[in-house]
């Protein structure tokens, strides 16, 4: 399959590490203009330095200014990837209405603020891509951080209601549920998981076994096999493709639907 994004502008939110800088990776190497977003403006620039094409979108999506200054940097996309997150765990009891608040700002609202800024003008000019990056916690919500898991279910309504406000416009709209990935912030999660004192090839192994023993992938994921899936959503081929919930959790979730 050859996938050609040439000419089309993609902005991927929370894009300086992780995921979010694989799935821009991704999208600069199919064609694509990429808008780089994150709320330090020097690791925008390092990673916009590194993409062909690519364009600096910095700000903090969680909060209206942050989310003016992107959409003055970015006034028009063809592409939207809602990937910025934040997670960690907290005892269910523990969990402060201020954290419950800030999670739903940065998970969900960042998400809304950009499909309602962007969606009505992919649907004027007949095409567009929307897509939400979930995670196997809307499904399983894990008992040590349920303020992520709601946020991620939400992620799922928000997706499937905006898909039905696209119908019909040339516009898709679709939810990705990544499993367990190896990032830099992943790392930290698994070190406050397990021993810190293992080497991490056997911290990971530990944390697969204890905690996430239901992978039929048995390890990490890597963030360019998430980017896989989103690239291709994001193109052409994937135009038969929406208002899903497309799941690249390595069997994670036991089950055959979300």
């Amino acid at each position: 399959m050859r996938l050609d994004l040439s000419g089309k502008t993609a902005l991927v939110s929370g894009s300086t590490q992780g995921i979010g800088r694989a799935i821009a990776a991704g999208l600069s190497a199919a064609g694509a203009r990429v808008a780089v977003n994150g709320r330090d403006a020097a690791k925008v620039a390092e990673v916009v330095a590194g993409l062909t094409g690519a364009v600096a979108a910095p700000g903090d999506l969680s909060t209206d200014d942050g989310t003016q200054a992107v959409l003055q940097a970015v006034p028009e996309a063809d592409i939207l990837v809602n990937n910025l997150g934040i997670f960690g765990p907290t005892p269910a009891l523990e969990i402060t209405d201020a954290q419950w608040r800030h999670y739903f700002e940065v998970n969900v609202l960042s998400a809304i603020r950009l499909t309602r800024a962007y969606l009505p003008g992919m649907r004027e000019r007949g095409w567009g891509r929307v897509q939400y990056l979930a995670s196997d916690s809307a499904i399983a919500v894990p008992a040590e951080m349920i303020h992520y898991g709601m946020t991620k279910t939400a992620l799922l309504a928000v997706s499937r209601g905006f898909a039905k406000e696209a119908a019909g416009s040339g516009v898709t709209v679709n939810s990705v549920i990544a499993g367990p990935t190896h990032t830099g912030g992943v790392e930290d999660f698994v070190y406050q998981l397990v021993d810190k004192s293992l080497p991490w090839d056997e911290a990971q192994r530990e944390f697969m076994r204890v905690h996430r023993p239901q992978s039929l992938l048995q390890r990490l994921i890597e963030p360019e096999e998430i980017a896989n899936m989103v690239v291709y959503l994001s193109s052409p081929l994937a135009s038969a493709t929406t208002g899903g919930a497309l799941r690249v959790d390595g069997g994670y979730v036991d089950a055959i639907l979300p």
